[in-house]
């Protein structure tokens, strides 16, 4: 279950704006794994928070959810990249893309709490519409219908395209708005 050799570059390249303020991309190790559970740990807080269950009940339900998922995408995602977002080298979040045909998929963006809200995931999110309007390719993504980062993925001109219950299948498209945009600049 491991990820790509530690020396294997990242698939993406994070924006200058992003490098210049010490961010980076690198490979997920197992090393990462205590990391990534307490990462994924916080993007479900909230939904637990009205779960009447006691804290450790919590975190064993987290660290099982998280190793499923884990092993979920390692199953049935051969040619993602695996990379955690850091900053000062210390781990800040993790971007986990796929390339897929006529887009790039967004497998996973998660970035933790003191990380969020800072223009990161905007930056990274407009960067991979630039790389990939550069190759004619679109962007997509799964997100949560409860995930309050669906406005911003909109805000970007993603574009709901299915409807998988829970999930909402996204994608940005060159010819969009925000491709528009890329055009001018």
């Amino acid at each position: 279950m491991g990820a790509r050799a530690s020396s294997a570059p990242p698939a993406f390249s994070l924006p200058a704006a992003l490098v210049s303020r010490g961010f980076a991309l690198r490979p997920e190790t197992d090393d990462d794994i205590p990391f990534l559970t307490r990462l994924y740990a916080s993007t479900r807080a909230e939904e637990l928070k009205v779960v009447p269950w006691s804290e450790e009940q919590k975190q064993a339900f987290l660290a099982d959810q998280f190793r499923a998922q884990r092993l979920h995408y390692r199953q049935h995602f051969k040619s993602c990249a695996f990379d955690v977002i850091e900053r000062g080298g210390l781990p800040a979040g993790r971007l986990y893309l796929e390339p897929r045909g006529s887009r790039l998929h967004i497998v996973d963006i998660a970035l933790m709490p003191e990380w969020r809200g800072q223009g990161i995931g905007s930056a990274i999110l407009r960067a991979l519409q630039e790389r990939a309007h550069g190759l004619g390719l679109g962007v997509g993504i799964m997100v949560e219908v409860f995930n309050p980062a669906r406005r911003l993925y909109r805000r970007l001109g993603f574009v709901e395209t299915a409807d998988h219950g829970v999930y909402l299948e996204m994608e940005w498209r060159p010819g969009t708005k925000r491709a528009a945009q890329l055009n001018t600049a």
